[in-house]
């Protein structure tokens, strides 16, 4: 008998054996489609849905994908997204045409071309003191019951549906991210090597900032969630941004940190989204407590040995992601994209502990014919026994 898509995750999630491979798609920032690319899916869908972003945010560029398109894409997860402040979001709707857009940190978006958002106002990009910290006016604020008003009723309606696994997605739980959105990633990680007790004091402050919302929204979203996304961008194509001896001083602490205070709140397994070749981190990742890891950036260094990662890894971590979004996906043709989609399952696939998705947001590059290309090559290849 077929599992529900909620089944099917959390058998996977168990580490047990699901009926096929679980696909999550269209979910998050980190695992969602731009704009473009979802307009042209539904246009070769045949599917008449409205165009609507995700955090109610135009400038980040990601499509909130209506549940017919979500359907098409064989997604077996929904999210449950929180929102900004609302003086935040009226601020930003009401603004003046092409002036920066900010968010409740006082970082933002800066229009680059015409439509096309960059994330590059750095509110802190000259402070290296303490007492600069402390005086930042911008602090977001994270008491605003608007941020999470609206994520109990959505979650408890996706649960009593019992249908899809929901995972949970309140916006950049990454502290070393918010340090590089407050000061440019260039000065941040300057500052991590030449003034540390700067940098550690803002990545504490982040995370503080990071929990006290965490805790608004686990409190507010209750028991109904499969999974909860956080995470840090730390590898870069070949290798870490920072050495493994940094990462265990400096940073590690405050991940275990978070993921322990998540855990004390819910029993929502921890979806970790980190970019880049991340692999010598990895048992620092399981040791804190992450139990999904995405996006297994395959075109990255030593996160191409899907092989190595399966053996060494697999029964204690489940693998997220994949499907390369920087050269199969947007240059591949469908056929390319559905023999890598065969090949990546009959690896991370093989005895359960994976969920097909693509390396991180499909991007406005993507074909659409690549996008369905991708997860009806699931339909094809991905029940168990895996096809060969």
């Amino acid at each position: 008998m077929a599992m529900t898509s909620r089944e099917r995750v959390r058998a996977v999630l168990n580490h047990e054996i699901p009926d096929r491979v679980p696909v999550i798609l269209g979910v998050s920032n980190a695992t969602g489609i731009k704009m473009k690319p979802y307009q042209r899916v539904k246009k070769l869908a045949g599917i008449d849905a409205p165009d609507n972003y995700i955090y109610e945010w135009p400038e980040l560029g990601t499509a909130k994908v209506d549940e017919q398109t979500m359907v098409r894409l064989h997604s077996d997860v929904r999210g449950v997204l929180d929102l900004f402040p609302k003086e935040v979001q009226e601020r930003n709707k009401n603004r003046k045409p092409h002036s920066h857009c900010l968010d409740d940190w006082g970082m933002g978006q800066v229009e680059i071309e015409p439509g096309v958002w960059f994330p590059s106002y750095h509110p802190l990009a000259d402070a290296t003191t303490i007492k600069e910290l402390e005086d930042y006016p911008g602090w977001p604020v994270m008491d605003d019951p608007y941020r999470v008003a609206h994520v109990k009723d959505e979650a408890q309606k996706l649960a009593d549906e019992k249908q899809f696994a929901i995972m949970a997605t309140p916006w950049l739980m990454f502290p070393l991210e918010r340090a590089f959105g407050l000061q440019g990633m260039d000065k941040f990680l300057m500052n991590l090597a030449m003034v540390p007790d700067f940098a550690v004091a803002m990545l504490k402050k982040n995370l503080e900032l990071c929990k006290q919302h965490m805790g608004h929204f686990l409190e507010a979203i209750g028991d109904n969630i499969d999974l909860i996304k956080i995470g840090d961008d730390l590898g870069s194509q070949d290798r870490l941004m920072i050495s493994p001896r940094m990462y265990r001083q400096m940073l590690k602490p405050l991940h275990a940190d978070l993921i322990r205070f998540i855990k004390e709140r819910t029993k929502a397994k921890v979806f970790f989204h980190t970019d880049g070749d991340v692999f010598d981190l990895i048992e620092d990742f399981i040791e804190i407590g992450v139990d999904v890891l995405n996006p297994i950036q395959t075109s990255a260094g030593k996160m191409s040995d899907l092989q190595g990662l399966k053996q060494r890894y697999g029964s204690r971590l489940v693998f997220c992601g994949a499907i390369d979004t920087q050269h199969i996906l947007p240059q591949g043709t469908p056929e390319e994209v559905r023999q890598e989609v065969r090949r990546v399952i009959n690896i991370l696939g093989e005895g359960g502990g994976y969920i097909l998705a693509s390396v991180h947001t499909i991007m406005n590059e993507v074909p659409a014919e690549n996008i369905l290309s991708m997860v009806d090559a699931v339909e094809e290849f991905g029940y168990y026994s895996l096809k060969k």
